[in-house]
């Protein structure tokens, strides 16, 4: 089993009537170097300025990005050799990284090499500690910048310091 940190920026809301610009992938474990990034291009003319300005891109420089199908293809192939047994997804938001990565994959591979469901960093933290009212941020190492890589990165320290500091028993 192999956890995968994901981090996902977008030019609006919701896949398919918006788009995936980047995303960004990590490895879990003792050994934080195995990483993915994708750029891609926009599936649709549609979008939000204020959520694409998010990422750092302009809408002139999204369409120079690489073919969603062989981004997708990739990430596919970076999880299958850098992973053993089934990888589980796992994210700060779950919620809106899962939605458009489990999407992308089913449209463009017709397949998700994660299944069907992810993780929430978060709530697994809030259980941990017994107390929804708190969160995890704080224990990030590699500053939050919108870099998914880095934002991915970020949230894997902090997971890894919590599994650390709580003793909790993971496979890696």
């Amino acid at each position: 089993m192999a956890y995968i940190m994901v981090d996902v920026e977008s030019d609006g809301p919701i896949p398919g009537d918006y788009s995936m610009i980047c995303f960004g992938a990590v490895i879990v474990g003792d050994d934080l170097s195995r990483t993915f990034y994708g750029k891609l291009k926009p599936i649709s003319d549609q979008y939000l300025l204020e959520a694409l300005a998010i990422s750092g891109f302009t809408r002139e420089e999204v369409f120079s990005f690489d073919d969603p199908y062989t981004v997708m293809h990739n990430f596919a192939e970076w999880i299958s050799a850098n992973s053993e047994g089934k990888p589980v997804f796992i994210s700060d938001n779950n919620g809106y990284d899962w939605m458009f990565i489990c999407w992308y994959f089913h449209h463009f591979l017709n397949l998700n090499p994660f299944g069907y469901s992810s993780q929430n960093l978060g709530s697994f933290y809030k259980g941990i500690i017994k107390d929804t009212s708190k969160n995890f941020k704080h224990l990030r190492q590699t500053r939050h910048t919108h870099n998914p890589v880095e934002d991915a990165l970020g949230n894997a320290e902090a997971f890894l310091t919590i599994i650390k500091e709580h003793n909790i028993k993971i496979s890696l």
